[in-house]
This record gives C-alpha cells, structure tokens and sequence, in this order.
C-alpha cells in the first residue's frame, strides 16, 4: 500500500516489514541516521527514544543509511519521517542536483532545523608520509560511500585541491587507487595497512578516528582557508580540528566545517513536527549522552538559515521560544 501521509498507519507498516499489524490509530515516523561508526547513527539512536516517549502511540523506529543523500531521497519518497542530512547535500537536494544524486527538485523537503557542524577530517598514517593535500598524489584513498554526505563534500575539496575528483565514475588520474566505503571499514583499512588515507565528514571527537587513532599514528591533514575559498560554497566555512582532539594529534587543524541539519517532510502534520521539535530541545542532554557534537546544537540558531523552508510545526515551536517573529 503507498501512503497517502508520511506518518503512516503502523499496520501498513506492520504489512511491509512483516510484522504483527499494530493499531490503525497509530503513527509510524521512521528516523534515518547515516553508518554506524558515525555521529549520525548515535544521535539517531538518542532521537528514536526521545521520539517514542513524546509519541507514546507511535512506533518509532531508527534507521542506519548511506547518509544525507540517500536520506533525503527517502524523505521524498515518502519512506522517512525524519532525517539527518549535511548542509551542502540539502541545498543540492532543494535545486535538483543530478550530478549528487539528485534528478529533480525535492520539493517536499522541509527543515526541522539546524543541528551542529561537520568537521572534515582527512586521517591518513603517518608511515604514508601524507601531511598535506599536495601528498595525497597517487596515494590509496577512501572518501566516504557513494554519493554520501561524505563523499560530496570529497568531490569539492579534491576539486578545488586540483586531485582529479569527479566521481565514483571518473576519478581522474591524480589521487591513487579510491575506495567509496564508510567510516569503519575505511579505518580498518589504515589500520591494516591497505589504505593511506580517508576522508571522514562528521562532528569532532567521531569513533572512527579515535579507533584507528588508538592503534596507529595518525595524521589529520590540513584543509587551508585559501582552499576553501576555492569551493565556493557558502556552505563551506572554515574550521579548527582542536588540539587533543585524537590521540597524538598535538597541534590544531585548519578544516573545513558544514552545517548538520534535521529534516523532515510537508507531508507530516504541523502537531507531529512541533511536538517531534519540542521533544528534541528538551532533551539535548539525552543526545549529547549519544553523541558529544550535540553539545554544539543551539536552539537559539537553529532555526537560522536554512537550505529549504521550515516545517510549519518547527516554526511553531521557534516562534513559541520567541526566535522567529
């Protein structure tokens, strides 16, 4: 059966995932998070019990993905609820970017509001010799799955780095052999030594990095302002790796730093939204429990420039706060 709402009857649900049918009554709201060594998946973990509690007659679920691209997509289509997505990937998501992975306008997209910062952070050995962009010539590469947040945001820094990025399809003949994989199995690649670097975009402090940073030496290579500028994309600003942030990371890194949003669908009522938002600020402690990013997310700019429209039930809540006249 294709709904008609993205809150959907959990007994169409029940069908669907071939389990015992659930109440009619009831509400369905699927939150979709990214891999499972990311910031992403903690923070969806955190936000299915905060939901299921604010939403006692609604089956709750959490859902690892590829991450912004692929969650985005299912939001469109009607498949999630509630989603984790970079900035850069939504902007992409709201014009209709074919190139990312995205056809057409998705125009059902709707903003929750904004979350904290990604960070990228280019890990690479130290036995690989890598300290600087220039270094990753004809080195073995990770930059995230397919058509990841992740892996979009590689396409711009390698571009702009003059690394001979253009896709999973044509990689150019400057960056060495390119794995697409996720976080963990990146890492455990450096660790093996099979991969001299990857590319992780996720908040500070993510537990890939600290799982390879606890075995191997490791370098975090340097994203320069100059670099940036090169993007041009607003979305892109720069950033600071702190020192201490992994181990044997002594010094602070110049990085690249993007704008994490919560999102969701027009589809979903304006009562379900605002209660969804409400729950979510009230229990942030619960999500910097998950995750320590979520010590970043601030209700007073959340609400703050924003690559699609709000959800009329997110704007409730932020004009009840007094953040929006």
């Amino acid at each position: 059966m294709r709904p008609n709402f993205a809150i959907r009857l959990a007994a169409a649900a029940g069908v669907a995932l071939g389990l015992a049918a659930a109440p009619a009554h009831a509400q369905f709201v699927n939150i979709v998070s990214g891999g499972t060594t990311g910031v992403y998946y903690p923070l969806g973990q955190s936000l299915e019990s905060i939901f299921a509690a604010a939403l006692p007659k609604a089956r709750v679920q959490h859902q690892s993905t590829a991450a912004s691209v692929e969650n985005l997509n299912l939001v469109q289509q009607g498949r999630a609820e509630v989603a984790f997505t970079l900035g850069d990937a939504l902007s992409d998501a709201w014009k209709g970017n074919a190139e990312i992975g995205f056809p057409q306008k998705l125009d059902k997209l709707r903003a929750i509001g904004g979350l904290y910062s990604n960070y990228i952070q280019i890990v690479a050995s130290k036995e690989s010799g890598v300290k600087t962009l220039a270094d990753l010539k004809g080195k073995r590469v990770s930059v995230g799955a397919p058509r990841s947040g992740t892996e979009v945001n590689a396409r711009a820094i390698f571009t702009a780095a003059g690394l001979g990025y253009a896709g999973p399809q044509n990689m150019g003949n400057v960056l060495g052999q390119v794995q697409f994989l996720p976080f963990g199995q990146s890492v455990d690649l450096i660790k093996n030594r099979q991969l001299d670097a990857t590319l992780i975009s996720a908040g500070l402090g993510v537990a890939a990095i600290r799982d390879v940073a606890s075995t191997n030496d490791i370098v975090i290579v340097a994203v320069p302002a100059s670099m940036i500028a090169k993007i041009g994309d607003p979305a892109y600003q720069p950033g600071t790796v702190p020192a201490g942030t992994y181990r044997g990371q002594d010094a602070a890194v110049e990085t690249v730093q993007i704008k994490n949003f919560l999102v969701t669908s027009d589809r979903v009522p304006a009562d379900t939204v605002y209660t969804l938002t409400k729950a979510m600020f009230d229990n942030l402690d619960k999500m910097v429990a998950a995750a320590a990013a979520a010590k970043a997310i601030d209700v007073k700019t959340a609400s703050q420039n924003t690559p699609v429209p709000l959800h009329p039930g997110a704007e409730k809540y932020y004009r009840e706060k007094g953040l929006i006249k």
